[in-house]
């Protein structure tokens, strides 16, 4: 499989692989994703056992540099979301090379 992974997809594998119907797919995945949107908008982190973790950090303001005038500029604090893939996952990436 080339390509991006859509939820679409995500639906289609559902009703192929488990027989609920179109609409429930699509349904159950938006479910899904809506759960992990709002955990992480709550501030909690989103760990999915065998693929990876979505962790939540703060970062602190600092001092950036405009990489073509060279002027220094503070970039405020912020929280990023970093995804960290599971040890399995990383398996299986490095075997399908």
């Amino acid at each position: 499989m080339t390509g991006t992974l859509t939820r679409a997809d995500l639906a289609d594998a559902l009703h192929s692989e488990i027989g609920l119907s179109r609409a429930d797919s699509g349904e159950f995945v938006e479910q899904i994703l809506a759960h992990m949107c709002n955990a992480l908008a709550d501030g909690e982190n989103v760990k999915i056992a065998g693929f990876g973790s979505f962790v939540l950090r703060d970062k602190g303001e600092r001092i950036g540099r405009n990489p073509k005038t060279g002027v220094e500029v503070p970039i405020a604090p912020r929280r990023v979301l970093t995804f960290r893939a599971s040890q399995m996952l990383r398996d299986r990436i490095i075997d399908a090379d």
